[in-house]
């Protein structure tokens, strides 16, 4: 199995007979487990489609990011649109992280697992009033602010609920990051951000009102990237921006990179983290800044897997197909995205190798885990785990077909504990009118 996006402290992730830090999922004596929790026994526990994850690697990679920045003095928020489950919120939150949210929804969410409204930020495009007002209610540390009319609807609610609105605007720096276009943000034709002309501006523009504070300079290049590079420049950008405010005397505290770090889902070089924060500390030596960044793939995206049953095996003149009771409406990036996930058998047994597509039951030709994929011959029966799927995983998946989404499962050591129950069609149903 491919290495995990950080190794574990020995600590949190348990230790090998060579004293080497186990990954999260591995295999002993050929059977697939979650820290010391076997995956078959899950499965017939909980039943499938079952997201399950693992606390310890959750609290790894946060930890890993944590002590790497520990000499810039930084705030963590992490990007809950990632996964947004309560338990892992809180999980996190317990170790010191802060949020980024994106909706009223993620704030809600932040807010019920006591999170300090001080170490949360609102991003997003399109922020609508109530938002902005709950934001306002809950007393954020700030709004990342996309536009002009945004600008002017957080004044108008500032002014209206009599609470100053501390904000930063999000910066485009027109950076390109190699990844996939559809979680590209930073270039100049996406909708994210302003340009820095722009934003300049806006700032001048809220120095003259009573409603408004500047606390930052933000931005956000994308997700899933993997060279330092765009980070630093987009780094640059903002430096830029907030240094220039000075001479309008405008001082901002905080200089928001936003999150995107890559991963390894399949062969990649993960992102260079170490060299990231040398670049960065380099660039804010000497300053008052403080940095905050949003990772959310990069804390819980090793964390998770996606345990299936097969179905059924067909095979025809041209291809095989592996069809799973997980689909497209359980998982979706590989359909929206052509993303890989290494797709692995629960119980491993020397097998026929065999080049496969690994489908879905949802009436779609896109419903697909994997396509030409070369994998151990399987039976009906059979349990496979999916991985790296902690991160846009459960969020994304949907109804379709009035399926029922998973159960999801959170692994501690040897204890595997039922975080949210598969959904029930009575649920489905529940608030609609025949």
């Amino acid at each position: 199995m491919r290495l995990s996006f950080w190794e574990l402290p020995p600590s949190e992730g348990g230790e090998t007979a060579d004293h080497e830090p186990m990954e999260p999922f591995h295999y002993l004596a050929d059977r697939l487990r979650c820290e010391a929790v076997s995956l078959d026994a899950v499965a017939e526990r909980f039943g499938t489609p079952t997201y399950v994850y693992s606390r310890a690697a959750i609290l790894g990679n946060y930890r890993r990011l944590s002590t790497s920045l520990g000499r810039i003095p930084s705030l963590i928020c992490y990007s809950v649109k990632a996964n947004s489950h309560l338990c892992i919120l809180r999980l996190l939150r317990e170790a010191g992280a802060g949020f980024d949210v994106v909706s009223g929804g993620e704030l809600a969410r932040a807010v019920r697992v006591g999170a300090d409204p001080g170490r949360i930020v609102f991003s997003g495009v399109g922020k609508t009033v109530a938002e902005i007002d709950a934001g306002l209610a809950a007393g954020i540390l700030m709004f990342n602010v996309e536009s002009a009319g945004e600008l002017d609807l957080l004044e108008s609610r500032a002014r209206a609920l009599g609470k100053r609105a501390d904000f930063a605007v999000r910066v485009n720096p027109d950076v390109v990051a190699e990844t996939h276009p559809y979680i590209s943000t930073g270039q100049i034709v996406h909708k994210f951000g302003v340009p820095k002309e722009e934003a300049a501006e806006l700032y001048r523009r809220a120095a003259r009102s009573e409603w408004l504070r500047a606390r930052g300079a933000a931005c956000h290049i994308g997700s899933q990237i993997l060279e330092v590079e765009p980070f630093l420049k987009a780094l640059d950008e903002i430096l830029g921006v907030a240094q220039a405010l000075k001479s309008t005397d405008v001082e901002v505290e905080f200089l928001d990179l936003g999150g995107g770090y890559g991963i390894r889902y399949a062969a990649e070089q993960p992102l260079a983290l170490d060299r990231l924060v040398e670049g960065i500390a380099a660039r804010l030596q000497g300053t008052s800044f403080r940095l905050i960044v949003e990772p959310g793939r990069a804390i819980v995206g090793d964390a998770g897997a996606l345990l299936a049953r097969v179905l059924f095996v067909k095979r025809n003149q041209q291809k095989n197909f592996i069809v799973v009771d997980a689909g497209m409406n359980d998982l979706m990036r590989p359909t929206l995205y052509g993303s890989y996930h290494e797709i692995v058998p629960v119980e491993r047994r020397s097998r026929e190798k065999l080049t496969v597509d690994v489908v879905g039951p949802i009436c779609e030709t896109g419903d697909f885990l994997a396509q030409d994929r070369e994998m151990g011959d399987v039976a009906p029966g059979n349990l496979l785990a999916i991985l790296t799927v902690g991160a846009y995983g459960y969020v994304l998946a949907s109804n379709y077909n009035t399926r029922p989404r998973p159960a999801e499962v959170m692994v501690d050591g040897e204890k595997a504990e039922l975080i949210r129950p598969r959904e029930r069609l009575d649920d489905l149903m529940a608030d609609e009118v025949a």
